[in-house]
């Protein structure tokens, strides 16, 4: 199992303990369903990795401040196509690649409607 709160992830988080417990909750969640799930902290976003890197998690700014909950912590993973999902801040990287922004506010915002995208790619990134 992963290591979930580590000096590197405190580090990250210094300053916004809201979104340190909204990384936690997200974290458990998807090491619990993905035991081979490695952590890899990084300067500027949090990557989940099997075998590949699946999801991150970061402070990104990807909605006005009026529109961002307090605190904040930003999901990002890709798709081959744009999910037209509310929920979601889509950018075109690519042809036929589209990262997408999940800005969670709660716990609660952890559903099975974002574990979906998150299992999904993760089970096309683990092969």
């Amino acid at each position: 199992m992963a290591d979930i709160i580590t000096a590197d992830a405190l580090f990250f988080f210094d300053g916004h303990p809201g979104a340190l417990a909204l990384y936690t909750a997200l974290a458990k969640r998807l090491v619990s369903e993905f035991p081979e799930t490695v952590i890899r902290v990084k300067k500027t976003q949090i990557g989940f990795h099997d075998k590949r890197l699946y999801a991150c998690a970061s402070l990104a700014r990807v909605l006005p401040a009026a529109l961002r909950p307090d605190p904040f912590l930003t999901v990002t993973f890709g798709l081959d196509a744009p999910d037209p999902s509310p929920r979601l801040v889509r950018v075109p990287t690519g042809p036929n690649r589209f990262t997408h922004h999940a800005v969670i506010g709660s716990a609660g915002e952890i559903d099975d409607e974002l574990m979906g995208w998150l299992r999904a790619l993760r089970n096309l990134r683990s092969r």
